[in-house]
């Protein structure tokens, strides 16, 4: 099979010219070639062009790989063809750096080396694993592959999913045996949207293989794009369980601290004051009160709750921990029904003014938010909410929260402004200016804490924070 060039080799045969070229494809696709260094020997296609592939794809084609882009999505494809990042996370300019095609043409899959299946495996209504679009994807790559091919599966799943669902699809679609036809290894994604410290390259990648040399080329692989390195996980299962483990640690941690901070709030205790008392401590681990979204802590411990139960072993602390920190929006409504009660507001006459509506600051990813979930309780009782997140677009806010959204921010009437998602643009907010805008007798819900409890007194708010 093809083996990619070692970083030695492309040094010694790396000319002093920094020239691109751009081609076209016959179906229209835009590729960018560079003559920078020569190119590698393998080519990868990167299946799923979302938060985690786009990046991939992009990294492969800086290092000078050839990469075919593929994904299902037309709308997707168009705006990538088109020059425009699709997930805000890298730039216009990077995505066409270097000889890369995107594609909704599933043949171009016989042309890789190897493919990386990078897409979505969420949860159903019951809280279970959906690995749906792991299975098409697997039937699609399996339909087209050629044999030699190696596939590597990026996509979050419960341990054992690789060999008992990934691998029946692919041998099914091909009429080829894993192991000996083609091979299979896995290497859970670890994106983080909107961090830019952690980007691919800087993060250790953790990669595994059906076998030895699988192992040992997969990380080869890896290696030539994370500077960081790659950790070589004995055993696929493993790499499967790192993944869901790292984020059910971070949501065992942070149910914790909410539920600290409702226990201590009972205690007329400032549970902010407490956790920084205790942080002064030299092995207090510091997390911090919050709502629980996104796209990975609120999932993955249900994927490794869901197989631990398959076996008969209940994970009863992981459950709770679920439960915990889905309780917390209810308890942002409560704080924010009795801040306003507090304010003597009556409720049905109340206007409250969310700021960030994003599952996290720095993002315009709403799909996961909780916000959503404390937005719906507060309007049972008839309160008008208003919203203004400096990422997300008016028409997607609308759609997904059902309130209307401020072209730019006013704070005029409102009773209360909840400080939900904070952005770094909230965090300069000059509260007794905002309050001079806001009704008489105003509240602020600080959701995390990330204004300063005296400076919004002093201003004359009813503050609250988790």
């Amino acid at each position: 099979m093809t083996t990619t060039i070692s970083d030695t080799e492309k040094q010694e045969n790396e000319p002093a010219s920094d020239q691109y070229s751009l081609q076209t494809d016959d179906d229209g696709t835009t590729i960018r070639h560079t003559d920078e260094q020569p190119p590698r020997e393998a080519t990868i296609c990167v299946v799923g062009l979302g938060y985690v592939g786009l990046p991939l794809a992009v990294g492969f084609a800086q290092s000078n790989y050839r990469v075919v882009g593929y994904d299902v999505d037309e709308s997707t494809v168009e705006q990538l063809q088109a020059g425009v990042d699709t997930t805000g996370d890298l730039s216009d300019e990077s995505i066409q750096d270097g000889d890369i095609s995107y594609t909704t043409d599933a043949a171009q899959i016989n042309e890789a080396d190897y493919v990386i299946i990078a897409v979505p495996t969420p949860i159903d209504d019951d809280d279970h694993p959906d690995l749906s679009y792991v299975e098409d994807a697997a039937t699609t790559v399996g339909s087209k592959m050629d044999p030699g091919t190696t596939i590597v599966l990026e996509s979050t799943v419960y341990p054992g999913s690789t060999r008992d669902v990934l691998v029946p699809a692919l041998e099914d679609a091909s009429g080829l045996t894993a192991g000996e036809d083609f091979f299979v290894g896995y290497s859970p994604e670890r994106a983080t949207p909107g961090d830019e410290e952690h980007g691919l390259s800087d993060v250790v990648k953790v990669v595994s293989g059906q076998n030895e040399k699988v192992l040992e080329d997969v990380a080869s692989l890896y290696e030539s794009i994370v500077d960081a390195g790659v950790h070589r996980a004995p055993s696929i299962e493993v790499a499967e369980a790192s993944k869901v483990v790292e984020n059910t640690q971070r949501d065992l941690n942070i149910a914790f601290v909410n539920e600290l901070s409702m226990a201590l709030e009972r205690l007329d205790v400032d549970g902010q004051a407490v956790l920084e008392a205790a942080g002064t401590k030299w092995n207090f681990h510091d997390y911090r009160p919050g709502l629980v979204g996104g796209h990975c802590i609120p999932v993955d411990p249900y994927f490794l709750a869901y197989r631990s139960s398959k076996e008969g072993f209940e994970p009863e602390l992981m459950q709770m921990s679920r439960k915990v920190n889905e309780s917390v929006p209810d308890h942002v409504a409560e704080l924010t029904i009795k801040a306003l009660n507090e304010c003597h507001k009556t409720l049905r006459d109340s206007r409250v003014l969310v700021l960030g509506l994003a599952y996290k600051p720095g993002v315009g990813d709403v799909r996961s938010s909780k916000v959503e979930a404390v937005i719906d309780t507060l309007q049972e009782y008839d309160i008008d909410i208003e919203g203004f997140d400096p990422f997300v677009d008016n028409e997607t806010i609308e759609a997904q929260f059902g309130i209307s959204a401020q072209e730019r921010l006013e704070f005029e009437a409102f009773d209360a402004v909840m400080l939900a998602t904070p952005h770094a643009e909230f965090e300069q907010l000059d509260l007794e200016a905002v309050a001079s805008e806001l009704a008489p007798d105003p509240a602020l819900i600080d959701v995390t804490g990330a204004l300063e409890a005296d400076e919004a007194t002093d201003a004359g708010f009813v503050y609250r924070r988790l």
